[in-house]
């Protein structure tokens, strides 16, 4: 059992940092669909966001002031690429300040190309429903690569690959909206392609660069542990859920990017294959999401299999009241320090959000935020449970 007094010690050279995403934090991303959809009434308007566009350099200082050494951002590929093949110099040199300034700060650099959203031209064509899409994407990160490949120390090609599948093609809460049976699975397929791809791309402007994608990860346990249908059910959602994009990318990945989120109790229904049982046990996020930090822990074990680098590249709690983040933190932290002794690779961990965003259907409601951010004035607050960083003993 963890105390509030007991020390978490990372390894020297541990990657401890936060991240974020352009179209939740810099504001104005006027060419995506985004912004197009919200401009429709189907999302909540982004705005402004934090204005993270011009704030770059106060956020990332604030970064440095909790004590962390390293930063996930995105590219907005929309800003980069407007209008099909017509690149923007402009923002090209944007986004080399970014990344200067985050060296200058001594923050480690991970970048990700595409974050959920699409440059409305790619939307309006089909995105990565088509071929086009993995042609589109390849191209980008050709161009990324060229123009700012030796500002990246690290590269996510996809975030969440297989959620984007469902909720823009299945549940039809991301843009475009659909709802079909088919076309998650083919957008999937489409995305394993768009991810070779890009790191084929990547690699021939840059053969030394890292590579991955930052997979959203569940822990799942069967309901009843002895029962054999929950253990099935369970093992299925496992392997589908957790494995099998980076079964189909294995020899295009330099390590594993590990986003954990979610923890699901399994239990075999008949009618609908299954049912996610909640515990009362458990704490609970603003979003109603339960917490479970060991769940880190058995699926890095799972992970070492794949005999690779390990970056958990996101993890965070909706907490408005910051009464739950710091105990979240520590605990999880706890957990991958096991994984570590345990003998798995794992090299860094980055916590959503550096400050509070637009999050995505959800609008400005939930707080992941280390820092607070007032959407109204855009004034920065850095929250108290952020002290949980300048505790870490690296040794």
């Amino acid at each position: 059992m963890l105390t509030r007094e007991t020390k978490i010690e990372l390894p020297k050279g541990f990657l401890l940092g936060a991240a974020s995403s352009a179209h939740q934090v810099e504001g104005r991303n006027t060419n995506s669909d985004w912004w197009e959809y919200e401009q429709m009434g189907r999302l909540p308007k982004s705005g402004l966001a934090a204005d993270h566009y011009h704030r770059f350099a106060e956020d990332f200082q604030l970064a440095c002031d909790i004590g962390l050494n390293a930063m996930r951002i995105s590219l907005e590929w929309s800003r980069i690429e407007p209008e099909e093949g017509k690149w923007s110099i402009a923002e090209i040199e944007h986004y080399k300040k970014v990344l200067r300034k985050l060296k200058e700060l001594n923050l480690t650099r991970m970048v990700t190309l595409h974050h959920f959203t699409l440059p409305k031209w790619l939307a309006d064509g089909g995105g990565f429903e088509t071929k086009r899409g993995v042609q589109a994407f390849a191209r980008f990160a050709w161009f990324v690569a060229q123009n700012l490949g030796s500002e990246i120390d690290l590269w996510i090609t996809l975030n969440e690959p297989e959620l984007y599948s469902i909720l823009a093609y299945q549940r039809g809460v991301f843009p475009p909206f659909r709802r079909k049976i088919l076309t998650p699975f083919r957008v999937m397929r489409n995305l394993i392609q768009a991810h070779k791809a890009a790191f084929r791309a990547i690699k021939s402007v840059l053969p030394h660069s890292k590579i991955s994608i930052a997979k959203n990860c569940v822990w799942f346990e069967p309901y009843r542990d002895r029962n054999f249908y929950d253990r099935g059910i369970t093992w299925l959602a496992n392997r589908m859920g957790n494995h099998y994009f980076l079964e189909k990318i294995r020899k295009q990945t330099d390590f594993i990017g590990l986003n954990y989120y979610f923890y699901r109790s399994i239990k075999f229904d008949a009618r609908n294959g299954y049912r996610v049982m909640n515990s009362e046990a458990l704490p609970k996020s603003d979003m109603g999401w339960q917490t479970y930090p060991q769940g880190i822990y058995y699926l890095l074990r799972q992970y070492k299999k794949y005999q690779k680098p390990i970056y958990i590249t996101e993890n965070g709690i909706a907490n408005a009241a910051d009464d739950m983040r710091s105990d979240f933190i520590k605990q999880h932290l706890h957990w991958v320090r096991k994984a570590v002794d345990f003998g798995i690779d794992v090299r860094g961990y980055f916590y959503w959000s550096l400050t509070d965003t637009y999050e995505w259907e959800a609008g400005f409601g939930p707080k992941f935020g280390l820092v607070e951010v007032d959407f109204e004035t855009q004034a920065r607050r850095v929250r108290d449970s952020t002290k949980v960083f300048k505790e870490i003993i690296f040794s």
